[in-house]
């Protein structure tokens, strides 16, 4: 494949403008970088995002010399920056590509050929496709014309049908010398910039071509996307079209297809009028006389009305009445929008939550002092809003914290907390009225979430297994999922909270929502670095490990393509094959019940298992190792520090059923923590020889945890509450890794005297 570097000129420069877009932008890139045609380079203009976009781009920089990132020193919009990558372009052409759209596949190639056969015109139109969440798939509006076109040359007013195109610049590419050095194009600032270059553009080109090939995936983000944010910034559409009419002015060669412009415009603003997610309501009628006055300013004495009901529109804005406008409108659209709205809220709400308790209690203030806790499906109080729970008992004492529970789950409820049953009359009460709400799976559909509450979503893992809308490919993973329901709930979060990049960009990816990432780390994992000698030493006296023993933690996950627990170690052969030395202490998915297998091999004494054991970080601090396969808590126990082993026996089917993010056998630093095995004598033998804890697993393990504990430091929590109760900047700082003390692991303690806990207490540590 040729690369594009040094000196040569590359054929093709894609100009990629980058902000705010770290879940989509690895996509964009491995579009381009992938394409079989090679000839071409990557002005990547960082318009000082403030996410994580400039490293993801220094890293694709430091793999490919074709990525050439540039810096800005602060945000100058998405047009500015354009400009900024098409002054910094050496390609004969320039291609600009949003970055989080994509390039087809093949695109680059066709695109070559196409301007080959065609003579290197100024502009060559390409046809694109829109693509959705859900993976509709829309083919243009413009792709029969272009078909229709051939290989022709042609000017925009020899074929001005062109000029009715979607009018965006990254359905075109221009040659660099009509662009930059002979016109010298510039973006105007504000949003609508496309409409006017591209029409500019078009108007000035000798030389126009066509291409029917697909060759960008337009995404259309449901939510997210500048253009779909209501503001005042909209009223920018005005200046933009009065640039062009300015433009047309100055050029009277252009008199032909002025009534052609005219319509696009008036079009262009009653559809930007019609969209709430672009004009509130309050500015309606002010945005609907701004365009009434340019329409009548700028309207041919030769303009031909349009026929139906786009003709009645313009009739009502060249008389300048909103309220008439309103009327013909407004009427029948708010009619079916409240019939619309009516039964998806009694659909949303049900039987049971829309009740006359539940409607009181929405129309009750929200109390300032009260959070709501959940985690696990309501399974009890665990994992990272536990750890909040407790640190905002300490650093903020006057917010409450109430937990929701299951019915079977109120036992397990530690003394001295508040809680409630989920659907009891108490529940929808404090669902409707608390503040905060926080937990780490969603809470149920029929839960109303009010502006002033705020809803902070832990997760409950770092995603290697293809997570939200991702799983739409993966049936195994997938059934009966409702991906709307599912991204209805996500709409209600507020804060999204990591303990790595890697999850940043999964999670804004895969439930594409208008939350914001806070990288402030699990506090589930603080007790890794706050654990001490004695703590290790009385966790493993309360498990029954005998001092001086080996203990590995097995936990395997749960399989899509599987019915309950299936066991994939002889685990009586791997106790026996390892010895008397070690004890291994098996811990199923919470998904399963218990096995009575597991409870056979207990009984003999062979294995502990701590299936149902209620805090699995005291597992992870009393143990040696970990065997895991796909389960998120390598990515937790990696802060201890301890050797890791995968074993993973069913990795192709694995990988097919549920989808990966990257190869967890691959043995690349980054994405194998230490030693792996795919069969059972494999996992045998890395115990046996050693390979568990040699030199090379503990080089591999080290590359893991810079990747994956980014934001673990024992301090997770008390960002979380600084930021979310306290209104403060998040604090303290993130250590940097090598500065970080994990507890001890037991091979480095020495035995101490441990207390006997008085009955009915426990000894171990639970966060």
């Amino acid at each position: 494949m040729p690369i594009a570097n040094g000196n040569a000129s590359p054929k093709i420069s894609v100009v990629v403008p980058v902000y705010k877009v770290q879940g989509y932008l690895r996509a964009c890139l491995d579009s381009i970088l992938s394409q079989s045609f090679g000839d071409f380079e990557v002005i990547a203009i960082d318009d000082h995002s403030p996410d994580s976009c400039g490293r993801i781009l220094d890293e694709y920089a430091a793999l490919d010399s074709r990525v050439i990132p540039v810096h800005l020193e602060e945000n100058q919009g998405i047009g500015k920056a354009r400009d900024a990558g098409a002054l910094k372009s050496r390609g004969e052409y320039i291609l600009f590509l949003d970055s989080d759209d994509t390039l087809a596949e093949g695109a680059l190639q066709a695109i070559a050929e196409r301007l080959d056969v065609t003579g290197d015109p100024d502009i060559l139109l390409l046809n694109h496709v829109r693509t959705y969440w859900n993976n509709r798939v829309q083919a243009s509006a413009a792709g029969e014309m272009l078909s229709g076109a051939g290989t022709d040359v042609f000017t925009a007013l020899e074929r001005p049908e062109f000029l009715s195109m979607f009018a965006v610049v990254w359905n075109r590419v221009y040659r660099r010398e009509f662009y930059v050095e002979d016109h010298n194009f510039t973006f105007t600032d504000g949003i609508y910039e496309d409409a006017l270059m591209v029409y500019k553009t078009m108007l000035t080109a000798e030389s126009i071509a066509a291409l029917d090939h697909v060759c960008v995936e337009y995404r259309q983000r449901r939510q997210g996307n500048s253009m779909r944010t209501p503001g005042r910034k909209h009223f920018g559409i005005f200046e933009q079209y009065a640039r062009l009419f300015t433009f047309l002015d100055e050029h009277p060669e252009t008199q032909p297809v002025r009534a052609l412009l005219f319509e696009r415009m008036a079009s262009h603003f009653l559809f930007t009028l019609m969209r709430e997610d672009r004009i509130v309501p309050a500015d309606r009628a002010e945005f609907f006389k701004l365009s009434a006055a340019q329409y009548k300013k700028y309207k041919p004495r030769d303009f031909v009305l349009p026929e139906g009901s786009q003709g009645v529109r313009f009739q009502l804005l060249d008389r300048g009445s909103y309220a008439a406008y309103a009327a013909v409108t407004f009427a029948a659209d708010t009619r079916r929008q409240v019939i619309q709205r009516a039964t998806k809220a009694k659909h949303k709400l049900g039987k049971t939550a829309y009740h006359r308790l539940y409607r009181m209690h929405l129309r009750r203030p929200v109390d300032e002092n009260l959070a709501v806790y959940a985690a696990y499906w309501n399974r009890g109080v665990a994992c990272n809003p536990a750890a909040i729970y407790e640190k905002a008992k300490e650093l903020a004492p006057n917010v409450h914290g109430v937990w929701v529970v299951k019915k079977d789950a109120v036992d397990s409820v530690p003394a001295g907390v508040d809680y409630v049953v989920a659907n009891s009359p108490r529940y929808w009460e404090v669902m409707a009225r608390a503040k905060y709400l926080v937990n780490n799976v969603n809470f149920p559909n029929d839960i109303v979430k009010r502006p002033d509450q705020v809803h902070l979503q832990t997760h409950h893992g770092t995603p290697l297994k293809q997570m939200g809308i991702d799983q739409q490919k993966y049936p195994a993973a997938a059934k009966n999922m409702s991906f709307g329901k599912m991204l209805e709930r996500a709409d209600k979060w507020d804060l999204s909270l990591t303990s790595n990049r890697h999850s940043t960009e999964i999670w804004e990816r895969v439930y594409p929502c208008a939350f914001e990432a806070v990288e402030y780390g699990y506090p589930r994992n603080d007790v890794y670095y706050r654990a001490t000698a004695e703590d290790v030493v009385r966790v493993r006296a309360e498990l029954g490990i005998e001092p001086g023993k080996t203990a590995i933690l097995y936990c395997p996950t749960v399989r899509d393509y599987q019915k309950g627990y299936v066991p994939r170690i002889d685990l009586e052969r791997f106790c026996r094959e390892l010895g008397p030395d070690h004890v291994v202490l098996v811990r199923t998915h919470y998904f399963y019940g218990s096995d009575p297998r597991l409870e056979a091999l207990q009984e003999r004494g062979l294995i502990k298992d701590v299936s149902k054991y209620p805090v699995v970080e005291d597992l992870c601090l009393a143990a040696d190792a970990l065997i895991t396969d796909y389960s998120s808590i390598m990515f937790d126990y990696a802060c201890l520090d301890r050797p890791i082993v995968t074993y993973a026996d069913d990795w192709e089917v694995y990988s097919r059923a549920r989808g990966v993010y990257f190869d967890i056998l691959s043995g690349k630093p980054g994405e194998t923590p230490g030693a792996t095995a795919t069969s059972e004598d494999e996992l045998i033998e890395a115990f046996r020889s050693g390979a568990w804890k040699s030199d090379k697993a503990a080089e591999l393990r080290a590359a893991f945890r810079d990747r994956f504990v980014q934001f673990d430091d024992g301090n997770a929590a008390e960002r979380v509450v600084r930021h979310l109760f306290l209104g403060q900047e998040p604090a303290p700082e993130v250590l940097p890794l090598d500065e970080r003390t994990p507890a001890p692991a037991p091979s480095t303690v020495a035995k101490a005297h441990i207390p006997r806990q008085p009955s009915g207490e426990s000894g171990l540590i639970n966060v």
